[in-house]
């Protein structure tokens, strides 16, 4: 009975590995890495190209409010004296 088990098993492997091999087998997954990996290096060119936009327009925006800083004139207390 066990040797029974044992080529039902061994022809079981064999038709698994055959149907592995025609949905694409090894190869598929080889194609799949390489298209994950140029995904992977599009998403790190994206994220610095996203960060330095977004670096230069606070820069910018700095600069805009110093500037805004500086010519506004100084606001004065209305209230006349100091709390405390």
């Amino acid at each position: 009975m066990a040797e029974l088990a044992l080529i039902i098993s061994i022809i079981a492997l064999y038709l698994a590995f055959m149907a592995y091999q025609k949905v694409g087998g090894l190869g598929d997954q080889k194609k799949q890495s390489e298209a994950l990996s140029q995904i992977g290096d599009a998403l790190v060119k994206a994220t610095n190209s996203f960060r330095e936009k977004t670096a230069d327009v606070l820069d910018k925006l700095e600069t805009t409010l110093r500037t805004k800083e500086t010519k506004a004139p100084p606001k004065k207390d209305t209230q006349g004296g100091e709390e405390g």
